[in-house]
């Protein structure tokens, strides 16, 4: 019997990637002057995951691994006003509007018409709470977990709080790496709902002989439908 149903936030209920994808643009455009375009990328995802251990995920993490790309790529040279862009780049990605992605909605309040539901996202405290007030959606969960990384210690430790046994639990996103690797590593459900702009860091193999079990769907929908039919 399932006792918990959790889901990821971004680009699970709601789009997020295209805003840092659309920053990765502008920030070629601003280095375009300054070094070989061809380099740029690998060099920025190089100082993103020298600095998840520091700063963690999210928009802030983010945009000082642009600052601190941009000032490796100058030489220091970088200007002050050249810095204010990639600040004001931060405040309009914080700002955007919350896009639901389509059936999320409907998903949501048919399970919690029958399961507890629990959000759970890593990311800047503040800017996930703040979407999740924005988005609506927050009427349908028994509370919202926002961790400092998705490992399968992060979620044993949610689980324990909750007194739910991994068996009973089932977790929806759109990460390999974040939403269904540690869960089925627990031993509980996974279900992967890919998204075509899925953030690179978040795309890993997934084993065949893990203690629990993966499903995959073609779109949040579909989770209905599956869950229902485990009885």
């Amino acid at each position: 019997m399932i006792e918990l149903i959790a889901f990821d936030a971004d680009d699970t209920l709601w789009h997020t990637e295209h805003l840092y994808q659309m920053a990765r643009q502008q920030f070629r455009d601003l280095m375009a002057p300054h070094a070989a375009l061809d380099s740029l990328d690998d060099l920025v995802h190089e100082t993103e995951m020298r600095n998840l251990p520091l700063y963690g995920f999210g928009i802030t993490s983010f945009i000082l691994s642009l600052i601190e790309a941009a000032v490796e790529i100058t030489g220091g040279a970088i200007t002050g006003a050249e810095i204010g862009r990639l600040l004001a780049l931060s405040r309009q990605m914080v700002s955007a509007d919350v896009e639901l992605i389509d059936e999320v909605e409907e998903t949501l309040a048919a399970l919690a018409a029958d399961y507890p539901l629990l959000l759970i996202t890593k990311g800047d405290l503040l800017h996930q709470q703040d979407k999740v007030a924005r988005s609506g959606l927050g009427r349908y969960f028994t509370g919202v977990e926002v961790v400092a990384d998705k490992t399968a210690e992060t979620y044993r430790e949610i689980l324990i709080r909750r007194a739910v046994a991994p068996e009973r639990f089932v977790m929806v996103g759109n990460s390999p790496r974040s939403d269904i690797l540690p869960v089925a590593t627990l031993g509980g459900r996974a279900i992967y709902v890919p998204d075509d702009n899925t953030w690179v860091y978040d795309l890993v193999d997934l084993p065949d002989d893990l203690p629990g079990t993966i499903y995959r769907v073609g779109r949040v929908g579909e989770v209905v439908g599956l869950v229902r039919g485990w009885g």
